[in-house]
């Protein structure tokens, strides 16, 4: 599979796992889709802001540590993102407080957007532009996916445009298959609603696709959809058949949980000041 040139725009975060983990780790939808990218070899860049504190100092250099191009990673005055992160007894992560930071309001300039109508596919994370990059990126006839699960206001949750558009349920059953619907009626060209334990279905035209999970130790579900995204945009963008893009997104996912965060990294003791 040839290399593709990816960008991935909005999110990043620190995810603060309380205790018992008490670990901090750099995370987000849109860093770590491009850092699993990176990882499958292909060329990745963030769009996003970090603060001026020491997280967005942390943050920018593990994303060159792991081959994201981070040119386009703008340093803003404030905080950092940070989600507090509990988990249940078999791994699954609890959200328990998000804070955006610098996050909020963050808009790419129009030199930027210039260079991400000029890339193979943007994935664009968490924003709160109201779609107003997935509605200009799409009429310029880009490439684009997003997560809409982790766009929780109503005002960021449209579809219309995505060439492929993603979602979590938690689980198979009628409200998976109302979710992966809606994103079809509302416009998306590809469909993808993962259902944690039990997998994940798609659908593209007259194109279905379903499948389970791999069978792995679980220690951590954090970022596993994120990284089923990377796997499956690598495989689509290649223009694979949806049952194999599925596989890859499966197979990525299970390597995710099988370590705590988004993607290895040398974990940071958990700061005193999380909830």
């Amino acid at each position: 599979m040839p290399p593709f040139r990816f960008a991935t725009v909005g999110d990043n975060c620190i995810d603060r796992f309380l205790p018992p983990v008490a670990q901090s780790l750099v995370g987000g939808n849109a860093v770590n889709v491009a850092v699993q990218l990176a990882r499958l070899g292909h060329s990745a860049t963030y769009f996003g802001a970090v603060g001026d504190d020491l997280d967005g100092v942390r943050t920018k250099h593990i994303l060159k540590e792991n081959g994201v191009k981070t040119d386009h990673v703008r340093l803003r005055p404030g905080v950092t993102a940070y989600t507090d992160i509990d988990q249940t007894a078999v791994g699954d992560r609890i959200m328990v407080f998000e804070e955006f930071g610098v996050c909020a309001g963050y808009r790419p300039s129009e030199s930027e957007v210039a260079i991400l109508k000029d890339v193979d596919h943007v994935h664009l994370g968490w924003m709160d532009d109201g779609g107003a990059l997935r509605r200009r990126l799409a009429a310029d006839g880009v490439s684009v996916s997003q997560d809409i699960s982790v766009n929780a206001s109503p005002e960021n949750l449209g579809v219309a445009g995505l060439t492929v558009a993603f979602a979590s349920a938690g689980a198979r059953g009628d409200k998976a298959e109302a979710m992966l619907w809606h994103m079809i009626r509302g416009g998306a060209i590809c469909a993808v609603v993962t259902c944690g334990a039990d997998g994940a279905i798609a659908s593209r035209g007259s194109e279905r696709a379903e499948i389970g999970i791999s069978k792995v130790q679980v220690i951590d579900t954090t970022g596993a959809g994120d990284s089923f995204i990377a796997g499956f945009l690598a495989s689509f963008i290649a223009s694979m058949p949806l049952s194999a893009c599925m596989a890859a997104g499966r197979d990525r996912a299970a390597i995710t949980c099988t370590h705590v965060g988004g993607f290895p990294q040398a974990p940071m003791p958990l700061s005193s000041a999380a909830r």
